[in-house]
């Protein structure tokens, strides 16, 4: 029998609409218009999917629909949602999937999209491949409440195709987060993109971006396709964007306003169908006020904005995340039975470590590589970590007598001087890449050659 797909809206136009595109679709279609006997309609009906106005009354404010969403939802937390809005109410939507909707549309809504949108929930409902890529998320390590609830919101959000700004240190994992919600999308089967704006000089931001033509400039010797041709019909994600200089920030915008571009050097528009994931280490709502970010751009990729915990904000991962990791170099160094002591896990918890995870990471296989027994002690990890030699300054930073500035200030300053300023070095004994070590060489003022 074909799925059933319950139409919840006071409008009877609406309804009537609705019910002909789900039916040309080929599902089967009811509709109710009063708030009061919904609940009593989805019990009697038992729909596959329903489909749910956020407003009943000539208050536009959303309350209304969402206090239907959380009643029918309390009766059945497995009913699939998908919530109607317009656009004053977005943000109520966002809250109404936070709470166990599916997925929203703006009205007018696109047939296509609403129809590709109830296939995907079907395709979930009906078969173990959907569900098994959600299980994507249960390989990020980690029990720390916020964490585990930005992991929620990110399941819940994954099979939308909502934009996401994923904010937090270097070193915090944002990348495998993106990646995470990719895996769990309805987009899982095509291109996941990455592409770091801070990485890609200014000038050739139009090529990598768009592509290019044969002849579009001097060195432009064959055509070349750009990341939003690869991604099409897949995710991009643009990491580091609050790096992105102020011109190619136009250039963005237009093509997530418009999902249209130009390759450069021909005046053909292509189409493009992408979801867009970005994330940044800076505060992007101060970098608007400063007016070096665009407020529009700002607006068009933070639909949903998932905050990544730095690892001293959840000092009970750490021991969690390092047998995570012991466990991986036992097999790429044919070393069984490293574990960490007691005195390991709690020294570990007491750091700092301003690089974070892929700082952690980082202290922990130098550990590996350069123990002699497979029993790793605090004294072990203390040796390889590079602000070891003055334990100070962890200290004061936990009693709070140091700022965090001024902890990775001295973390950078030790690691240049005991790499002799070699870059490359400094940053991979820090757990950041060389263009993160540049930027916070500039943030500080200085100069590496000294």
């Amino acid at each position: 029998m074909e799925p059933l797909i319950l139409i919840i809206d006071d409008d009877e136009a609406v309804c009537a609409a609705l019910r002909v595109v789900m039916r040309r679709a080929g599902f089967r279609a009811e509709s109710v218009q009063l708030f009061r006997t919904a609940p009593q309609r989805v019990n009697e009906l038992q729909p596959d999917v329903v489909l749910l106005d956020m407003n009943f009354t000539v208050d536009t404010s959303g309350r209304q629909g969402l206090s239907l969403l959380k009643e029918l939802l309390a009766a059945n937390p497995r009913l699939p949602v998908i919530l109607l809005t317009g656009w004053a109410t977005v943000q109520l939507a966002v809250e109404g999937m936070k709470l166990g909707a599916r997925d929203f549309m703006a009205k007018p809504w696109d047939n296509k999209d609403l129809i590709r949108s109830i296939r995907g929930i079907l395709a979930q409902a009906g078969s173990r491949i959907g569900a098994d890529k959600l299980l994507d998320f249960d390989h990020i390590i980690g029990k720390d409440p916020v964490l585990l609830e930005v992991l929620d919101t990110a399941r819940q959000i994954a099979p939308t195709n909502a934009s996401v700004l994923i904010t937090g240190e270097s070193g915090t994992g944002k990348e495998l987060i993106a990646e995470a919600i990719h895996a769990g999308s309805k987009r899982a089967d095509e291109a996941f993109v990455k592409v770091n704006l801070g990485g890609i000089p200014a000038s050739l931001f139009e090529s990598e971006m768009f592509g290019h033509v044969k002849g579009a400039f001097t060195d432009a010797r064959t055509d070349r396709e750009g990341r939003f041709a690869f991604a099409n019909g897949g995710t991009i994600f643009l990491d580091e964007i609050g790096d992105l200089p102020a011109a190619n920030q136009v250039k963005l915008l237009r093509v997530l306003q418009e999902q249209t571009f130009e390759v450069l050097g021909s005046n053909q528009q292509q189409r493009v169908d992408v979801r867009v994931i970005s994330a940044t280490n800076k505060q992007l709502e101060n970098l608007v006020r400063q007016g070096s970010f665009r407020e529009d751009l700002l607006y068009r990729i933070n639909l949903i904005t998932l905050h990544l915990p730095p690892l001293r904000q959840r000092p009970g991962d750490i021991p969690l995340l390092v047998e995570h990791f012991l466990q991986r170099l036992e097999q790429t160094y044919e070393r069984s039975g490293l574990e960490l002591d007691s005195s390991a896990r709690e020294w570990l918890k007491r750091q700092a470590f301003p690089g974070n995870i892929r700082q952690l990471k980082n202290v922990v296989e130098r550990t590996v590589l350069l123990s002699k027994t497979n029993l790793l002690t605090a004294e072990d990890f203390a040796r390889h970590l590079s602000s070891n030699s003055e334990t100070s300054g962890e200290i004061s930073f936990l009693s709070g007598d140091i700022s965090l500035e001024e902890m990775e200030l001295t973390a950078i300053k030790r690691a240049l001087s005991i790499h002799e300023n070699n870059i490359t070095a400094a940053a991979k004994s820090l757990g950041i890449t060389r263009s993160a070590l540049y930027r916070r060489l500039q943030k500080f003022g200085i100069d590496h050659a000294s």
